[in-house]
């Protein structure tokens, strides 16, 4: 376990509140408090083997990713939060004969899948790649209900066939008698997490999270597939309704959620590669009282990770401020800066501590929420 780093907000942002907030006099406190901010926070690099016992020993609050199972069970008084996790890909070999025609790659496909379905284990059977936690998932929810139903009732299984995994989670997946042993295999089952799809996409600068399309289930199966395509033809397409709903390119909200409907479509309606389903990552805290934490609001696409966490998160035994302790299982190695830097998942997350942005991306959506107070107009009853 390295040193922890502490982010000691009182003296980092005492002159901001000077400049922004009225003097308090004669001993009487402001009629408004911001928020819960704890006024100190520390964030350790810590092993996820040693996470669960630390925070069930309560020397830690929450562990920012997933950690090792709890040697003795999990203890009523912690609380675990899920969010996204990764999201599996079947991916048909080129080479093999199945890839030829389309009935038989989605046979085969559909095959997987059914053998998926008796080992499922943590994997939530899903082949479309918006999911349920996407924000835009309900402009999508009729084609992900016929996705499902064309996989696994329109096609007769195959048999013999030969499945490469990729990664330990594929593996158990994968049924002993399907299980590629050689070079020879008909497709391959990946495992992808999902803030791999993203990173190479998002900007952090000067306190602003985006762009807004990072966090929509279009952009993530764009990442997922387009890599995938071997048509040129179909990427054409691909790519131009890409560019026209980054472009805002459209008249109107219909016309937009038409595009991203077609722009899916686009990439899953040939059987080569199409997701096989999701897993949710959950991240556990301490709720005990009262020396853990109440309050806490995370994000569906990046759990603990994300500006919501922090400004929510309360401790119990303080009606507001006091010292809370996270920690992460990344090291800390971009640039701290507030330009360029705080790219990676350690800088990130102290910088959704003392960034404090006037709005920040809302939990369930690609929408914005203000940080503190909204304007609201009061209306006569």
């Amino acid at each position: 376990m390295r040193r922890p780093v502490i982010v000691r907000r009182a003296a980092i942002i005492a002159t901001s509140i000077i400049s922004l907030v009225p003097a308090a006099r004669s001993g009487h406190e402001l009629p408004v408090y911001p928020s819960y901010y704890p006024h100190e926070i520390e964030i350790a690099r810590v092993d996820a083997s040693a996470a669960s016992r630390l925070i069930s020993d309560g020397k830690m609050h929450a562990y920012v990713g997933p950690i090792a199972e709890f040697a003795a069970g999990r203890p009523d008084a912690i609380n675990a939060v899920a969010s996204l996790g990764s999201m599996l890909i079947i991916k048909l070999n080129p080479n093999s004969a199945l890839a030829n025609d389309q009935g038989s790659a989605c046979a085969a496909v559909a095959s997987i899948l059914r053998g998926f379905r008796e080992r499922t284990g943590e994997l939530i059977i899903h082949p479309y790649p918006v999911t349920p936690l996407h924000g835009d998932y309900l402009y999508h929810a009729d084609l992900a209900e016929a996705a499902g139903r064309r996989l696994t009732q329109d096609y007769v299984p195959l048999g013999g066939l030969k499945v490469r995994p990729e990664g330990a989670r594929s593996q158990s997946l994968i049924a002993p008698d399907m299980l590629a042993k050689g070079d020879e295999w008909d497709a391959a089952v990946e495992e992808v997490e999902v803030s791999t799809l993203v990173s190479g996409a998002s900007v952090a600068s000067n306190g602003w999270l985006g762009p807004r399309w990072v966090r929509m289930g279009w952009f993530h199966a764009y990442r997922l597939l387009a890599k995938t395509l071997d048509d040129a033809g179909q990427r054409e397409r691909v790519e131009a309704e890409v560019a026209r709903l980054m472009a805002g390119s459209y008249e109107n909200a219909l016309e937009r959620i038409n595009l991203e409907r077609d722009l899916v479509k686009s990439l899953t309606s040939r059987c080569r590669a199409l997701p096989a389903g999701y897993t949710l990552k959950r991240e556990y805290l301490n709720g005990e009282f009262s020396a853990g934490v109440e309050n806490v609001g995370y994000d569906a696409l990046e759990g603990l990770h994300s500006p919501m966490f922090l400004r929510t998160v309360k401790l119990k035994d303080f009606p507001w401020n006091g010292w809370l302790q996270l920690g992460i299982g990344t090291p800390a190695q971009a640039a701290w800066n507030p330009v360029a830097g705080f790219s990676d998942d350690f800088g990130r997350l102290m910088w959704f501590a003392i960034g404090d942005p006037a709005v920040m991306p809302s939990p369930y959506d690609a929408n914005w929420i203000v940080n503190r107070f909204a304007g609201l107009e009061a209306t006569p009853p």
